[in-house]
């Protein structure tokens, strides 16, 4: 790979997902290399020449699925659940029982280890009044592949052993060859879209709680100042925005509340 031509995949990522790969020389060759020896391109060149060229946007998404990296699990810092159940729960349940509404949005679904991890505690968490609440949780992530394994929900013996026993023998059920998949009435409690975070947000209602977690690393500052101010604007007045632990925002871009690490409210 020239530098030419990193310089054009670069560019090319940052402008249509956001995303830096501008240090990511050998990590990119080294994703990119197989799949196009195993589909017959002969320079990285004439594999870009296809991806512009692709108007279907398929070759678009076969790169950013190889690019991207989809690296999650079941109670992935944990104490971000802990504080949605125990702190952001009560609040909007007491809040919102007018309209009996919650808006929750999962951004960087994966293969949706979050996405159920929150209806799970929602289920809980609202018992035998589960019912009479609108509890939906949107689920959406830039790769087609990783949702299409997200919404068939089912994972190995090992991925879900880091599960309450009681969540896995009320909402999984075993499958023939060893694995497990969500049962159908949680799986239908999530709405799985693709979506980029580049393009306009497409809400017509506020949400009351916004999981993006560790996805901005992969962008720069101008990027996710950016997305921040457009979350920002689409959080309701009390909502929560929950990011990586590891990750941060300018919040002199906009005006959220510090509530503690990774975790900011909208006042």
């Amino acid at each position: 790979m020239t530098d030419e031509e990193f310089s054009r995949i670069v560019k090319y990522t940052a402008v249509r997902y956001g995303i830096n790969l501008y240090h990511k020389k050998v990590m990119v060759e080294g994703r990119l290399s197989n799949y196009l020896a195993a589909n017959g391109f002969k320079s990285y060149t004439e594999y870009m020449d296809r991806v512009e060229a692709d108007y279907t946007g398929q070759e678009a998404q076969n790169l950013i699925n190889i690019i991207t990296t989809n690296h999650t699990y079941f109670m992935r810092e944990p104490e971000h659940f802990e504080f949605f159940k125990n702190v952001i729960l009560p609040e909007l349940k007491e809040r919102e029982k007018t309209g009996m509404d919650l808006r929750i949005w999962s951004a960087a679904a994966s293969s949706g280890q979050e996405p159920y991890t929150i209806a799970m505690i929602l289920k809980d968490f609202l018992g035998p009044e589960y019912n009479a609440w609108e509890t939906s949780v949107l689920a959406t992530d830039i790769s087609r592949k990783v949702l299409d394994s997200a919404v068939n929900g089912i994972y190995g013996a090992e991925q879900i052993s880091t599960l309450p026993v009681w969540w896995r023998n009320s909402y999984f059920v075993p499958l023939p060859d060893g694995m497990y998949q969500v049962k159908k009435e949680l799986r239908q409690q999530v709405v799985f879209r693709q979506f980029n975070l580049m393009n306009p947000l497409p809400f017509k209602k506020k949400m009351h709680v916004i999981f993006l977690r560790n996805v901005m690393i992969y962008f720069d500052e101008t990027t996710k100042r950016k997305l921040v101010q457009r979350l920002y604007e689409f959080l309701e007045p009390g909502g929560y925005l929950i990011i990586g632990s590891t990750e941060n925002i300018d919040r002199s871009a906009v005006p959220l509340v510090y509530v503690r690490p990774s975790i900011f409210r909208k006042e």
